[in-house]
């Protein structure tokens, strides 16, 4: 058995059984893929992939098994080459980061411009999708951190810590009948057509239920995931936007007027999530920390210690979580 044949399984299986985009990703040839399996198998003396004819179209029971068993010696050979990295050079190495648009747009520039001139010998990668698609890359070792407010909880693996919690604003634009409502309640929006994030979507399902909970069928005309997008629908008048706070920019914003609507509807989290059992370099804990400064070295040493999120969860329970603004 070669640790070469294990990442083809892994890279095929989490490809869709699709030995050409495995071989895409791994840069080697299809058949190569194809003959390395054919030998694992026939070592193994049981078949790891269901086949009809000449393609691979699920996993055998036995295949699901060597498959989870796959990843977690993949986990620690990649966990030795990080302490290897860390220990002959510090300072260097990589960071892949897969995100939403918003979080990308409006709250990691900062960090990461800190981070870049803290680290410059580090190259930061970033991805962006949707919360469940950058969950499922933390979980699968193509990304070292997921950073989202929903879905994250969707997936097994992943080690979960809250960042910020935050709240929405109203979009509008400057001569809009809403801005003599004060305070503006939910009813008052339910009278107009709303511009919002699609769901599964920073925080939606808050919104959702906030206007269910006054029994409100609120009008959603055109959802997005790009709060860029939104504002573009509100300028054209399609609707009045939704959208988290921090994809208001005062200084870029200036035609349309954001109404705090915090009252309204329940606090959201951020969290960055992280495979478990990943072995963290100190720049990795660094990025943490710049951040969400309360995460603090001994802090996920804690977490990392933990043997379920549960345990997880219970510590945070204790930890006060800043809003964000107040960072």
């Amino acid at each position: 058995m070669k640790l070469q044949q294990l990442r083809y399984v892994w890279e095929v299986a989490r490809r869709g059984m699709n030995v050409s985009a495995a071989a895409q990703s791994l840069f080697t040839s299809q058949p190569g893929i194809s003959k390395q399996i054919l030998q694992l198998e026939h070592e193994l003396g049981v078949q790891i992939f269901v086949r009809s004819g000449k393609h691979l179209t699920g996993l055998t029971p036995a295949g699901e098994k060597i498959l989870e068993a796959a990843g977690e010696v993949l986990l620690r050979v990649d966990n030795i080459r990080q302490i290897a990295q860390e220990f002959s050079s510090e300072e260097s190495g990589s960071l892949t980061i897969a995100t939403t648009h918003t979080q990308s747009r409006y709250v990691l520039p900062a960090v990461i411009s800190r981070f870049v001139a803290q680290y410059p010998a580090v190259s930061l990668h970033m991805h962006q999708g949707t919360p469940l698609q950058i969950a499922e890359m933390a979980a699968r070792g193509a990304a070292d951190f997921a950073i989202a407010t929903e879905a994250m909880e969707l997936v097994g693996d992943l080690v979960m810590m809250p960042c910020y919690r935050w709240n929405r604003v109203l979009l509008l634009p400057k001569t809009h009948p809403l801005l003599e409502a004060k305070p503006v309640t939910l009813s008052d929006i339910a009278q107009y057509p709303i511009v919002t994030y699609v769901s599964g979507f920073t925080g939606r399902g808050k919104l959702d239920e906030a206007f269910r909970a006054k029994d409100l069928s609120p009008r959603v005309v055109v959802t997005a995931a790009d709060a860029d997008v939104i504002k573009t629908y509100v300028r054209l008048g399609v609707g009045i936007g939704i959208v988290a706070s921090m994809a208001y920019d005062a200084a870029k914003d200036t035609d349309l007027v954001s109404l705090d609507v915090s009252h309204l509807f329940a606090y959201s989290t951020t969290r960055i999530g992280f495979r478990r059992g990943a072995f963290l370099r100190h720049y990795m804990t660094d990025f943490m920390k710049m951040f969400a400064p309360h995460l603090s070295l001994a802090l996920v040493e804690r977490v990392l210690e933990s043997n379920s999120q549960h345990e997880v969860d219970q510590l945070f329970a204790q930890i006060p979580i800043p809003v964000l603004g107040n960072l």
